[in-house]
């Protein structure tokens, strides 16, 4: 029987348990690394580099070739630049960790808290073909509204109950042909052109659209478009991040207990 071992009481099925043993953990290690490539180093909350983010040290960085001749990306080491000041806008309630922070201004103009936006690219994300797309119904062919209620034309109520415009296009998702955002015209008191809301945000109604998060005052400083077409991804952020705020930061009765 001593032909079935290796040597001593080693046999084959104990060396194979180990290799797999070894690899699984190595495997392991490594997707915890490639994991800290988007958003390391860490930051605290006042925007100091975080004392360690994992017990995994960062990967080495590695650059990617973005498509459509957007250039070059390298992570981790070069991430977009953090928004400065942004410590300037909060201000704790306490010195040690663990506790909240307040705005100190505007949260939704600061995009503070609820309202914070990442440092996304200011530029469209393209489909497969490297067209934008987030685009407005308005300048596409062939779709057309097949279920529910169009809210074109519907008007825009605010969650004071103020009446601030109307509903005058769609943006798609054109290759998953999803709406994303609803256009509102605004009412001249209300602020002037348009604004765009998250269909996520917002709720169609039989004879209007409901927006709860901010109130009337509020649209006027929701973020506008540099573009009339396309929307970038640096806009979406803080177009969402300005209505998920006003959940919270809207009415100073939101920010205490709710039963």
């Amino acid at each position: 029987m001593t032909e079935d071992y290796i040597f001593g009481n080693l046999d084959l099925a104990s060396i194979s348990l180990w290799i797999f043993f070894l690899f699984f953990v190595g495997l392991v290690v490594w997707i915890q690394r490639e994991n800290q490539r988007e958003g390391y180093p860490l930051v605290d909350e006042d925007g100091s580099q975080a004392d360690a983010g994992s017990v995994f040290p960062n990967p080495k960085d590695k650059t990617f070739i973005l498509p459509h001749g957007r250039g070059e990306y390298t992570v981790p080491s070069k991430q977009p630049p953090e928004r400065a000041g942004i410590d300037a806008m909060l201000e704790a309630t306490a010195s040690s960790g663990g506790f909240p922070y307040i705005p100190t201004g505007n949260p939704l103009a600061d995009g503070v808290g609820p309202a914070s936006w990442a440092n996304r690219r200011d530029e469209p994300e393209l489909d497969g073909k490297g067209h934008p797309k987030i685009v407005p119904m308005a300048g596409l062919e062939g779709f057309a509204v097949a279920a529910g209620r169009d809210p074109r034309g519907l008007p825009v109520v605010a969650g004071d109950g103020a009446i601030v415009g109307k509903i005058v296009d769609m943006w798609l998702d054109e290759p998953e042909q999803l709406v994303r955002f609803l256009e509102i015209e605004l009412d001249p008191e209300f602020g002037d052109g348009t604004r765009l809301v998250p269909l996520t945000l917002a709720r169609i109604l039989r004879n209007q659209v409901k927006v709860h998060s901010i109130y009337g005052k509020h649209f006027a400083g929701v973020p506008q478009l540099k573009g009339a077409n396309q929307i970038t991804k640096l806009e979406e952020d803080k177009i969402a991040g300005y209505y998920g705020g006003g959940k919270l930061y809207a009415d100073e009765t939101r920010m205490g207990p709710q039963l």
